[in-house]
């Protein structure tokens, strides 16, 4: 192929990627960052920044029929209003923040079971019921964001390694919906949830140097 028609294709597909993308896809890709960000540098504000964030993602999903996507969404909506009320309660004192906590073997166990049950229950309503986009695989990255946000919310440095292992299932599946921006948004996820668990795995060797 000539440079010249490398050169217009490149141009032409830029050009598709930066004004054919819609302007709530981009603010929800800056909420999204932002709020995860946030989080990974164990900052409160990460939360109402989110809850802006999974309601922009409610209707982008519903275009793109993620259907599992869009019903996470009504999930994290909760679990950040949870996360909000967890993380602003205090511990012993006025000034002492809920502890990093790391999973137990149970955790773990709860995890791999809430996954498979989810992502089996979910995806065969999808597959039966709807015309959702690959069900069964919607319903896989739906059922390891549920348990991650939950330990998220918890406070167990490992659930930034559970982010991490989804987010890269995801960057795939969003670019095979068009979702460009949504994917370069997971694919910096992948970095921050690697800052964040090394910053939380940080805080809680420090906090059981003070306990010993």
């Amino acid at each position: 192929m000539h440079p010249a028609v490398v050169a217009l294709n490149i141009s032409e597909a830029f050009e598709n990627f930066l004004f054919g993308t819609s302007l709530l896809e981009w603010a929800g890709v800056f909420t999204g960052i932002l709020c995860v960000w946030l989080a990974a540098r164990n900052i409160i504000w990460n939360w109402p920044i989110a809850i802006v964030s999974v309601i922009i993602y409610i209707f982008i999903f519903f275009e793109t029929r993620l259907y599992a996507d869009m019903g996470l969404q009504f999930y994290f909506l909760l679990m950040n209003i949870y996360g909000w009320y967890f993380w602003s309660r205090r511990r012993g004192n006025a000034s002492a923040e809920q502890p990093i906590t790391s999973m137990t073997n149970h955790e773990w166990l709860f995890c791999a079971g809430a996954t498979v049950f989810f992502t089996f229950v979910l995806g065969t309503l999808l597959y039966r019921h709807t015309d959702a986009s690959f069900p069964y695989l919607d319903s896989f990255c739906t059922a390891v964001s549920f348990v991650a946000q939950i330990f998220l919310a918890r406070r167990a440095m490992q659930n930034w390694l559970i982010w991490i292992f989804v987010d890269l299932i995801y960057i795939g599946l969003y670019i095979s919906k068009g979702l460009y921006p949504t994917a370069m948004m997971y694919a910096l996820y992948v970095y921050i949830a690697a800052r964040g668990y090394l910053e939380w795995k940080k805080i809680y060797l420090e906090q059981r140097e003070q306990i010993n």
